[in-house]
């Protein structure tokens, strides 16, 4: 991931297709050392390419992942169950009190 955001940085700063050096730049800047196989693969991939076509794309596929629809459904399916246990006694919350100081003193 670091490689492809390094990447995407060198392209907005105006580079239309980032070398592996325009990359490793970004990189070393922050104190990080690219491992040359995935910085290769990552420019291969995207060298040549329209970057905003590229993550276009990447929306589209992210737009048919499932996210997140199934922790409200299992909270829901909880609470009839929890009111079918009986009813339980409610303690009454204990009040603080003065605590013996205001808060002006």
């Amino acid at each position: 991931m670091r490689y492809v955001a390094a990447y995407l940085l060198a392209a907005l700063g105006g580079k239309a297709s980032p070398s592996a050096e325009d990359v490793k730049a970004i990189l070393a800047s922050v104190g990080i050392e690219a491992d040359d196989a995935k910085l290769s693969k990552v420019v291969k991939e995207l060298n040549g390419k329209d970057i905003n076509a590229v993550i276009a794309e990447g929306e589209k596929k992210l737009a048919s992942v499932p996210s997140g629809g199934a922790a409200p459904a299992a909270a829901a399916a909880a609470a009839p169950a929890a009111a079918a246990g009986g009813k339980k006694e409610e303690k009454k919350e204990e009040s603080d009190g003065d605590m013996g100081f205001g808060l002006f003193d």
